[in-house]
């Protein structure tokens, strides 16, 4: 019986082993799409306890505590920090199978030491180690970054923010690693929302033009863009319900986004119309400006009204939605190709059905400009385990170029997270290890030597351009 987590934790065979630790290990971190708060790197922010770096906005960890039957008081409410660890260790002992349970362990190995396994009766001996480890110098926000091996940082900011902590980083020079701004702008998208009108005023103001009509509004955004640029932004992210709705004319989309300023309700028909524009507006933008447009779909958020009035989104009550948008996705792309307008574009999808489709759609739309671009994205928020992840990686190696793979992304709001790259890379390897070994690719160590270390790093740092 193998150790657990030993150092060939997830590697069975010598070809993996070899990948990983002559390979990928060595790799440095490019964290180009994550939910870190610039304000936090700058500051150098310090934690007083497990409990605020491993349960403040995590809501993997949310979901899995309520599904252990645990009261939301010891969640998100006003128990204390240790006995919201308490509950945390109790229903980690029971994850068994789930990447919770790989991640928490090798965060504890890799930034604390711990040898052991955390559950409800090691939780005091963990409690006490780690926060003594947090109390050293080494163990602040940049320093947790910089010993994770990472070179640049890529946030999620809206347009109106004032990027002034971007700013600041930019202009101090004791932190070697790059954080840069991405744009997200789908509070400028959802018309739907209540406070659409709110956030239309908010967006005027900062960019210094009136939003009276949908060309404004783009106008606007385009202001923003290139005070975006000017800070080192050059990728988006959009989160979408939908992917592409039959065009509306120009007169149209002025008509529905003048009903919505009048403070009307539009109907289902007319938001997916302007939102079709929307985002072919944008990505022509992204197109002229060298801009990677990261779609994120697949997801039906705030299921749980309950828990959403009361805590907000983001806070574990999101799934997976069963619309599998494949030819919308295809149309989409078209609208841009056709006029030679189609950025470089990463898909998400949260289903994990949509695979083969985004696999065979990246494929009609490939150019010389990049090898590679147009991407899958890796495997997604309830996919990044060890099964989605491989599944995403064959599927993706079945139907284009697994090799120009641009590879992992953190997506996290953690500074602990950097050890979901180790997780990636581990399987990673185990599966052209496996290849390998089973007479499927040759041992070329020199080809895979360059594969491997382009999935973890390099590839993204030729796609991006940094």
């Amino acid at each position: 019986m193998k150790q657990f987590m030993d150092e060939n934790f997830l590697l069975s065979t010598e070809t993996a082993q070899k990948l990983y630790h002559e390979y990928a290990e060595v790799m440095p971190i490019l964290d180009y799409h994550c939910h870190l708060n610039p304000q936090e790197i700058y500051e150098d922010r310090r934690f007083d306890n497990i409990t605020q770096v491993w349960l403040g906005g995590d809501h993997y960890k949310w979901r899995q505590m309520r599904s252990n039957g645990v009261e939301e008081k010891y969640i998100t409410g006003d128990a204390s920090d240790r006995e919201k660890f308490q509950k945390w260790a109790e229903t980690l002992e029971m994850a068994i199978g789930n990447p919770l349970y790989h991640w928490s362990h090798l965060e504890l190995k890799r930034y604390f030491g711990y040898e052991g396994y955390l559950n409800g009766e090691t939780a005091e001996e963990v409690w006490n180690l780690c926060n003594a480890r947090l109390a050293e110098a080494d163990m602040s926000a940049r320093n947790l970054i910089r010993k994770s091996g990472v070179t640049l940082v890529c946030t999620t900011d809206d347009p109106a923010d004032s990027l002034e902590w971007h700013k600041k980083l930019k202009e101090d020079d004791s932190f070697d690693v790059q954080v840069l701004p991405a744009w997200r702008p789908d509070k400028a998208m959802n018309l739907e929302k209540p406070d659409y009108l709110d956030y239309l005023a908010k967006l005027s103001e900062v960019s210094g033009v009136k939003i009276d009509s949908f060309h404004t509004l783009i106008e606007a955004l385009k202001v923003r863009m290139d005070f975006f640029a000017e800070n080192g932004c050059s990728i988006s992210d959009h989160g979408l319900e939908y992917v592409m709705y039959k065009p509306a004319d120009e007169k149209e989309i002025e008509a529905i986004f003048a009903k919505r300023l009048q403070g009307e309700t539009v109907s289902r028909q007319e938001e997916l119309q302007f939102k079709t524009a929307y985002m072919t507006a944008l990505g022509k933008e992204y197109h002229k400006k060298n801009w990677v447009m990261q779609l994120h779909y697949g997801c039906k958020r705030d299921n749980n009204q309950m828990i959403f009035r009361n805590l907000g989104p983001d806070t574990g009550v999101d799934c997976i939605n069963n619309f599998t948008p494949s030819s919308e996705m295809a149309d989409y792309l078209n609208t841009l190709a056709v006029t030679d307008e189609l950025p470089k574009t990463i898909i998400y999808s949260l289903n994990p059905i949509d695979n083969a489709a985004i696999g065979t759609i990246i494929g009609c739309f490939q150019g010389p400009e990049t090898a590679g671009k147009i991407q899958q994205g890796s495997a997604w928020w309830f996919n990044d385990h060890k099964t989605g992840m491989t599944e995403q990686m064959i599927s993706l190696a079945n139907l284009g170029l697994l090799g120009n793979f641009i590879g992992m992304l953190t997506d996290s709001r953690s500074f602990l997270s950097y050890t979901r790259h180790e997780y990636f890379r581990r399987i990673l390897c185990e599966l052209i290890g496996g290849w390998v070994e089973n007479g499927e690719y040759p041992a070329d160590y020199n080809t895979l030597e360059k594969i491997i270390k382009g999935i973890s790093y390099n590839n993204a740092v030729r796609y991006f351009g940094f």
